[in-house]
């Protein structure tokens, strides 16, 4: 038996102090020399820059001064201990090991980049926690055994006394700048509560972002993302009302208006952690990269889910998905027997040692979709901060210089992926048209832009609403056809997937002359991920039955004929399970079956890949043995020869019968049966009687009926 899959080390929550005690029996020797390690660590910090220490200032300089004389205090000792230290001071020096780490701990968070708001806006909580080190440091060195310090010179006394005494004096606090801005962030968050539809002073804002040292796009969504990680602990931990969620989510929407109003372009110099900047991953050579996307948004599955069908999603967007309404597989199209879903813990390790190998840490914030759905109406304040950078964005995509819109459209996009907050703002704030408008654009990364957002805005139900009403869905036909970027091109047919959640709305798609020949030909000729999404699109096109005939007309059968015999010199056999899924839909029809048998060898590849099918690739199965029983409904006597003369396929078919699930079990016995009833029925031949051995070349002696 297998060892389950090691579980993922969790982030320490920020201002935590974690301090390992050393172990009761541990020598003077390692215990000291592990002291002397931190302590010159600590004094080692550059509090002279004003970077690397923004918030309390003064109070970290006075304390990594107190840690300095500690070290001093700590290599005099060593020097004049010319034996080992006595064990009688194992207890002192635990008290200022443990107290060295907390205060390492403590000085690594108030310099890490990207918490400094956070770190503002806890300043007192800190600087009494820097209170209490500095009196843990103080009674550690006064509990040191008089017989140890008495052994030392006189000058490692007089080192102790003055460290004990500058600990225990130490008055650290925030400074006055840091109280300062802590008002005005507090007063900024009551005018976002008070006066939803009214804007701060920006010099006041700018004046908060000054003091954390916030001075470009970049480092708005450096503090962004490490607020939304710090939310995700507490969210993880069950702490979902406590005070600090609220907190955070207000000062999230805080930063987001920040980076949206104040700053005028977006600065790609510094890089962000996380797998949207950061440098692509690469994947190993053993697993393909699209296996690691979700089908439903094409993004990296961070929290990977197994359905009952067996295909494997995001967890975030398949539970969206379901609570939509929608209960079939977005890829197949079964029936979902269930609402459960597994986690799909080989794939999530997968994904996180491609990261990793590549410095890049899974971010938090996806996992158990929490972050997706983590609403920034925990309170009005993050309600009217939202609805203020929306309420920008929108304007500056009307009225806005070519690059305010450049900036406008990444923000939408940026947004609109956030959460379904965020989706519903830009939705309510009439976003849609402008965006539709900037489709048309010869701006690459605008028209990019702007179809990632109109994708992730028809994820909303208001959203297809406010796409399909304002006649958007030939703007967006169009970029299938003619957008300056493959991945425009892609995301607009995954525009058509979520626009054909009906089939009312499937009905008026397929009505646009160019809907479903755009669709084909992206399937013929485009690269992986838009073949694929062509596919999905199109399959759910074809749950009006109306457009079955527009399909074959447009010559899907032959494309996706094309697409199975490529499939596996591509090593892409996924698209060719796809293209079977599509043609048991078209087959439905008696123009699509018939259509499938006029297109040559193809029948004889189906049955092929019906034999070849992994044994796990049970919906691969399933729409193979419903497309050939289509076939025979449709095809009549002739095709059921044909099928019956094939010793592969009835080997098979016998095979799914037996080992299929009950959906395929089932529909394997029944192509069987008719197969085996075509040939009882066939008239013996006018020649003279064959022997008995001959019998069954003809197929008769040799049928075996499946009950």
């Amino acid at each position: 038996m297998s060892s389950p899959p090691p579980s993922k080390p969790k982030r320490r929550r920020l201002l935590s102090l974690p301090a390992v005690y050393p172990c009761e029996d541990i020598t003077p020797a390692p215990l000291f020399a592990s002291l002397l390690s931190l302590a010159a660590d600590v004094a080692g910090r550059r509090v002279a820059d004003a970077d690397a220490f923004p918030i309390l200032r003064r109070g970290v300089r006075r304390v990594v001064r107190i840690a300095g004389i500690l070290l001093a205090f700590l290599e005099e000792l060593h020097d004049a201990t010319t034996s080992s230290i006595p064990a009688s001071a194992v207890l002192a020096l635990t008290e200022l090991h443990v107290a060295m780490q907390k205060l390492r701990f403590l000085l690594t968070d108030v310099s890490r980049r990207g918490a400094r708001l956070w770190v503002l806006v806890n300043a007192a909580a800190v600087a009494s926690e820097l209170r209490l080190v500095l009196g843990s440091f103080a009674a550690a060195l006064d509990a040191m055994p008089s017989s140890v310090v008495e052994a030392a010179s006189v000058e490692t006394r007089e080192l102790a006394r003055l460290a004990s005494e500058q600990a225990w004096r130490a008055a650290v606090r925030p400074d006055a700048a840091d109280d300062r801005a802590a008002r005005s962030v507090r007063s900024i968050v009551e005018q976002f509560r008070d006066h939803g539809g009214v804007a701060p002073d920006s010099d006041d804002v700018r004046r908060v972002l000054r003091r954390v040292r916030v001075g470009s796009w970049s480092d708005c969504s450096e503090e962004i993302a490490f607020l939304e990680s710090e939310l995700q602990n507490r969210l993880d931990a069950g702490d979902e009302n406590s005070s600090d969620v609220v907190v955070i989510n207000t000062l999230i929407a805080f930063m987001v208006y920040c980076r949206v109003v104040l700053f005028d372009h977006i600065d790609a110099n510094k890089s962000q952690s996380s797998p949207a900047t950061a440098p692509a991953a690469k994947c190993p050579d053993w697993i393909r990269p699209d296996a690691l996307q979700c089908p439903i948004t094409l993004d990296i599955m961070t929290d990977p889910v197994t359905v009952s069908t067996g295909q494997t999603y995001d967890r975030a967007s398949i539970t969206r998905w379901m609570k939509a309404g929608c209960r079939t597989c977005p890829v197949t199209g079964e029936r979902l027997l269930t609402g459960d879903v597994v986690p799909n813990a080989a794939l999530r390790g997968i994904v996180e040692r491609m990261l990793l190998s590549n410095g890049v840490t899974l971010p938090d914030s996806t996992r158990h979709g929490a972050a997706a759905n983590a609403n920034a109406s925990a309170s009005a304040a993050a309600c009217g901060a939202a609805r203020l950078a929306v309420a920008h964005v929108v304007a500056q995509l009307s009225r806005g210089s070519t690059e305010e819109r450049r900036k406008a459209t990444a923000e939408a996009r940026k947004l609109s992926k956030h959460s379904a907050f965020y989706r519903g703002c830009l939705v309510a704030a009439n976003a849609v048209p402008w965006l539709l408008c900037l489709l048309s654009s010869t701006d690459a990364a605008v028209q990019d832009n702007a179809v990632a957002s109109l994708l992730n805005l028809s994820k909303l139900p208001d959203g297809r609403a406010a796409i399909a009403e304002v006649g958007g869905v030939g703007l967006v036909v169009d970029v299938i056809n003619v957008g300056v970027k493959p991945e425009a091109r892609q995301n607009a047919a995954a525009i058509l997937f979520y626009l054909s959640s009906s089939a009312q709305s499937a009905e008026e798609i397929g009505r646009i002359p160019e809907a479903i020949p755009t669709l084909v030909q992206l399937i013929r000729d485009g690269a992986y991920r838009g073949r694929k999404n062509g596919m999905v699109s199109l399959y759910g096109l074809l749950q009006c039955g109306a457009n079955h005939g527009r399909a074959v007309a447009a010559g899907a059968v032959s494309a996706l004929a094309a697409v199975m015999s490529s499939a596996g010199e591509h090593h892409r056999d996924d698209l060719a399970g796809d293209s079977v899924a599509l043609l048991a839909r078209i087959a439905e029809q008696p123009s699509g079956a018939l259509a499938v048998l006029s297109q040559p060898g193809l029948v004889a590849r189906l049955a092929e890949a019906l034999a070849a099918a992994p044994s796990s690739s049970r919906s691969a199965k399933d729409h193979g043995v419903s497309l050939l029983a289509s076939l025979c409904r449709h095809g009549g006597g002739k095709v059921v020869a044909m099928l019956g003369r094939m010793p592969l396929l009835m080997s098979s078919l016998y095979s799914l019968v037996a080992d299929g699930s009950p959906q395929t079990s089932k529909k394997a016995r029944a192509l069987l049966n008719e197969i085996h009833r075509h040939y009882e029925m066939v008239p013996p031949p006018p020649t003279a009687p064959a022997p008995a051995a001959s019998a069954s070349s003809d197929g008769g002696d040799r049928v075996v009926r499946v009950l």
